[in-house]
C-alpha cells in the first residue's frame, strides 16, 4: 500500500466524536478569530465529503449548544461571552476526568488534559471557564498555576541499568514517575517507596521525581500498611523527640492533687473494652445512695493534666487529631507511654480522671449531675465478651453492678429512640490474622448489650458536658465551645432514598417533623434486618445522612436526637476531647470565652483528619479483603449487586462482605447500557437487566493487591 492510500484509510477512520473534539480544541485555541466550515475542515484534516458534511453538522450543533456564535451566515467564532476566570483546586484523575473545585463549592469544572497546563492534584489554579454548553458539564482551561501542592506518590520501584520508574498505586496519575539513579536513596528493585515529583518538563511524557523514603519490600504486610498511611498523608512512625518528652513526664500523684479532687478510689469501678485494647480511657463506677438513687460515675482519663497546651506532645497530638485503627494495628495520637500506661485506666492503679457523676432513679431519670475532677482505682478490667457473659448468665464478678448499669442503660436507650434517635447498628467486618499479618478468616463484629451499656453512658456524659456550656439562659450568649454536630438530611437525598427502597417494597416518610422522619428511618432499618438487601439499604441510608463533624456552631445532633452534644469521653484517641477538657476547666474557673475563629479552625482540622483516618482504615480493610480472596481465585460465592456504574457491576459477597467488580467488558452476551436513574445496566438486544440489590452468583476472577481491586466473573 502506497503512502497516499495509507493516509486515505487513516482519514476514513476519523470518527464523528474525534472530529468534534478537534473542532472544540481548534476554536478554543483560536478564540478571537472566526472560520467557515472549509477552513475548519482543512485545519482538522477532514478531507472526504462525508467528513466535511459532519463538520457542518457539528458546527451547527455547537452553535445550538452556545459554544460557538455564527458571526455571519456560515462563519463561526468561539463564544467567549459569559466566560470568566475563577480560582480553585485542581483534582487530577488517571482516566483523564480532571476537574477544578472552586471555593464556593459549585459545580466541578471539567479540564481536558490538553487544557491542564500540567497542573498536579491539589494545585491551586486559575481557570478560564468556557461559556456553558447546553446539556454539557461546565468546562474550562487552566491559565495559571497559582500555588503548587507537594506531589507525593507511593508505588513500586522498577530499576533498570541507567534509570528507574515508580509504578504508582493510586488513581490520580496516569504516568509513571521517572527517577534518575542518583535520586534513588539506596532503594532496590521491587521496593515500595515514597517519591516526590520534582519537575515535569514540557516535552517529557513522564514527570521526574526523587525517593524521599523507602517503606520496604512490596507485598510485605508492614510495608503495605505503611504505604496506606503514607498514601493518605498520615504518620506511620512516632517522632523520637515526642516519645522522649513523654518518658520524662512525672506520673506521681501527689497528696496536694488528691485533695483538689473527689475521691472515688473506694467505690466499685471497672472498665469494659475490646479484648485487644490497651488504652482504657473510660471507666464506670456505681453505688446505691442513702436517698435511694443510683450514683453512676463516668470517669474519663485526665489526659490534659499531663499534656500541657503547646508542649511538643500537644503539638504532635493536635496535628494527628486522632488515633488511626487499621486492620492489624493502632497508630496512636499520643505517645505509647501516655496512652497505654500513664493515662490508661488500668486495674488496681490509682488514676486521675475528669468525671461526670449522675444520680438516677430506677427509671433512669437524672435527678442530679456534676462535672468534677476525680481520682479513681479500677477494680477490674472486663472485655466486652466477659461483661456480656455476666449480663446473659447473671453470674460473675461485680454481677450486681453490671446488671444495674445494663438495666439503666437500656432505659436510657429506649428513651433516646422515642425522642427520635436513629438506630444505625451496622455489622463491622473484622479479620482474624496470623503473626505475619495474613488474613485467615473474616468475621462480623456485632454490638451486644455490653457494648450498648458503655455507649449509652458515654453518650449521656457527652450530652451533659455540651449542655453545661451551651445551654444558657435566654438573652445570654454561650461561650465558644467544641460541639459534635450532625445536620438534618438533605430533602432531595431523602426523596432519592425513598424512591430507591420502593423497588424492594419499603416505604419511607420524607416530610413532617424530624421525629416522624427519624421514626420512619428506624422502621426501615428494623424491617431490612436479616434480609439480603439489609447491608445495601443501610449503606444507601447512611450516605443519605449528613456527615457528623466538629464545629463551634451548634446545630444539634440529628442522628442522636440531642440538641447539645460534644466529644468528651475519649481524650486518649481524639484531640477534640482534649480541647473540650481544657475549655471545661477554663470555664469552670470563670475564664473568659476563647477566640471562636481560632477554635473553629481547630474543629475543621479535626474533622478533616477524622475523615482521612476513616479513609485509611477503609483502605486497609479493602487491602485485606483483596489479599484474603487472592488465595481463593476460582471459588464461587453468592452476593448482591452493591453498585452499578458505566464500567460495570459492583458485587458484595454475602459470606464475607468483600466487594469486587464485574467489568462491563466481561458481560459478553449483549451490549449493556448504564441507566443512571434506575441504578441498572440494561442489555440493548435482550433487555436483560442487572439492578442494584439483585442477588447474583460470582466467581473470583482476578485480585490486584497493588490497586486493591477485585474482579469477579458472573456465574449464570
Amino acid at each position: 500500500m502506497g503512502k497516499k492510500d495509507k493516509n486515505k484509510s487513516k482519514i476514513k477512520r476519523l470518527k464523528k466524536e474525534e472530529i468534534k473534539q478537534r473542532i472544540i480544541t481548534f476554536f478554543s485555541e483560536e478564540a478571537t478569530r472566526s472560520h467557515n466550515y472549509k477552513q475548519v475542515s482543512h485545519v482538522i484534516g477532514a478531507k472526504t465529503e462525508v467528513q466535511k458534511q459532519m463538520v457542518c453538522e457539528i458546527l451547527e450543533s455547537l452553535k445550538d449548544d452556545d459554544y460557538l456564535i455564527e458571526i455571519v451566515p456560515g462563519k463561526y467564532k468561539f463564544n467567549n461571552r459569559g466566560t470568566s476566570s475563577v480560582e480553585g483546586i485542581f483534582e487530577r484523575r488517571s482516566n483523564g476526568k480532571n476537574h477544578v473545585i472552586t471555593e464556593d463549592e459549585g459545580d466541578p469544572i471539567f479540564i481536558a488534559e490538553r487544557n491542564s497546563l500540567r497542573a498536579m492534584n491539589g494545585d491551586k489554579v486559575k481557570v478560564l471557564i468556557y461559556a456553558k454548553r447546553k446539556n454539557h458539564v461546565l468546562e474550562g482551561e487552566i491559565t495559571e498555576i497559582i500555588e503548587k501542592a507537594p506531589q507525593i506518590f507511593i508505588g513500586t520501584l522498577e530499576i533498570q541499568k541507567h534509570f528507574a520508574f515508580l509504578l504508582t498505586d493510586n488513581k490520580i496519575l496516569a504516568n509513571d514517575i521517572f527517577i534518575p539513579k542518583e535520586k534513588l536513596k539506596g532503594a532496590k528493585n521491587g521496593d515500595k517507596a515514597i517519591v516526590q515529583i520534582t519537575s515535569w518538563p514540557e516535552r517529557a511524557k513522564n514527570p521526574y521525581g526523587e525517593v524521599i523514603d523507602i517503606l520496604g519490600t512490596s507485598g510485605e504486610n508492614n510495608t503495605e500498611m505503611h504505604a496506606i498511611l503514607a498514601e493518605f498523608g498520615l504518620p506511620y512512625s512516632y517522632p523520637q523527640t515526642v516519645e522522649k518528652a513523654a518518658d520524662k513526664i512525672d506520673d506521681t500523684i501527689y497528696p496536694d492533687e488528691i485533695k483538689r479532687r473527689e475521691d472515688f478510689r473506694s467505690i466499685t469501678t471497672f472498665t469494659i473494652d475490646p479484648k485487644d485494647a490497651k488504652d482504657f480511657d473510660d471507666a464506670l463506677s456505681v453505688r446505691h445512695l442513702k436517698n435511694g438513687l443510683w450514683e453512676v460515675g463516668v470517669h474519663i482519663a485526665d489526659v490534659t493534666y499531663y499534656v500541657k497546651p503547646d508542649s511538643i506532645i500537644d503539638r504532635e497530638a493536635e496535628k494527628r487529631a486522632t488515633s488511626i485503627y487499621l486492620v492489624d494495628r493502632v497508630i496512636p495520637m499520643l505517645p505509647e507511654r501516655l496512652c497505654n500506661q500513664v493515662c490508661s485506666l488500668r486495674p488496681n492503679e490509682e488514676k486521675l480522671c475528669y468525671s461526670v457523676i449522675f444520680e438516677l432513679n430506677n427509671k433512669a431519670e437524672i435527678q442530679n449531675s456534676r462535672i468534677v475532677r476525680t481520682i479513681i482505682k479500677s477494680d477490674r478490667r472486663f472485655t466486652y465478651e466477659e461483661a456480656q457473659d455476666v449480663i446473659e448468665s447473671g453470674k460473675g464478678d461485680y454481677k450486681d453492678e453490671i446488671l444495674i448499669l445494663n438495666d439503666l442503660a437500656q432505659k436510657l436507650r429506649t428513651k433516646r429512640f422515642s425522642n427520635g434517635a436513629i438506630n444505625f447498628d451496622r455489622h463491622e467486618v473484622k479479620f482474624e490474622i496470623d503473626e505475619t499479618g495474613k488474613p485467615i478468616s473474616v468475621y462480623f463484629k456485632t454490638s451486644k448489650e455490653a457494648n450498648k451499656l458503655i455507649e449509652e453512658f458515654m453518650l449521656l456524659a457527652n450530652r451533659t458536658v455540651a449542655e453545661a456550656i451551651g445551654k444558657v439562659p435566654k438573652g445570654r450568649k454561650a461561650k465558644a465551645f467544641v460541639y459534635r454536630v450532625h445536620d438534618l438530611p438533605d430533602p432531595e437525598k431523602m426523596n432519592n432514598l425513598a424512591t430507591f427502597i420502593r423497588r424492594f417494597g419499603y416505604n419511607l416518610k420524607t416530610e413532617g417533623n424530624k421525629n416522624d422522619v427519624s421514626k420512619s428511618i428506624n422502621n426501615l432499618l428494623d424491617n431490612v434486618q436479616g434480609k439480603r438487601e439489609e447491608n445495601l439499604i443501610e449503606t444507601v441510608a447512611i450516605r443519605t445522612m449528613a456527615k457528623a463533624a466538629y464545629s463551634t456552631t451548634n446545630v444539634g445532633h440529628y442522628g442522636l436526637a440531642f440538641d447539645y452534644y460534644t466529644h468528651f469521653t475519649s481524650p486518649i484517641r481524639r484531640y477534640p476531647d482534649m480541647m473540650v477538657h481544657r475549655l471545661l476547666a477554663r470555664y469552670s474557673e470563670g475564664g473568659r470565652s476563647v477566640n471562636e475563629k481560632k477554635l473553629e479552625e481547630e474543629c475543621k482540622h479535626s474533622s478533616e483528619m477524622e475523615l482521612t483516618a476513616a479513609n485509611a482504615e477503609r483502605a486497609s480493610i479493602k487491602y485485606k479483603q483483596v489479599e484474603f480472596l487472592s488465595e481463593r481465585l476460582g471459588e464461587e460465592y453468592d452476593g448482591v449487586i452493591s453498585g452499578v456504574t458505566e464500567w460495570g457491576l459492583y458485587v458484595e459477597i454475602n459470606e464475607n462482605k468483600c466487594e469486587g467488580l464485574v467489568p462491563i467488558r466481561d458481560l459478553e452476551d449483549d451490549f449493556y447500557e448504564f441507566d443512571e436513574k434506575n441504578y441498572c445496566l440494561m442489555g440493548r438486544r435482550t433487555h436483560k437487566i442487572y439492578r442494584l440489590g439483585d442477588p447474583i452468583r460470582i466467581q473470583v476472577a482476578r485480585a490486584n493487591l497493588e490497586k486493591k481491586q477485585l474482579d469477579f466473573a458472573l456465574i449464570e
